[in-house]
């Protein structure tokens, strides 16, 4: 089962806006996976890079992970 949107061959849509909240935070791609791993999610720093550049898949428990360690509301993710 293919999960890509064919329009922006991305696998998510929430990874640039991932990318555009942590840089407006200064936080980098490996204190985003530390603060991701502290709660307990398994990724790294590549997945994150992935994420971002809509490579990887990301699942509904990995976002509520993203909106924490960024410290936003979730629908952040979305806009």
């Amino acid at each position: 089962m293919k999960n890509i949107n064919e329009n922006t061959n991305s696998f998510n849509i929430i990874g640039k806006n991932i990318q555009k909240i942590r840089k407006e935070k200064k936080i980098t791609q490996e204190d985003l996976c530390a603060r991701m791993q502290v709660m307990g999610y398994q990724i790294n720093r590549s997945d994150i890079s992935k994420l971002e550049n809509g490579k990887r898949f990301i699942s509904d428990f990995e976002v509520l992970g993203f909106s924490n360690a960024l410290r936003v509301n979730i629908l952040e993710l979305f806009k």
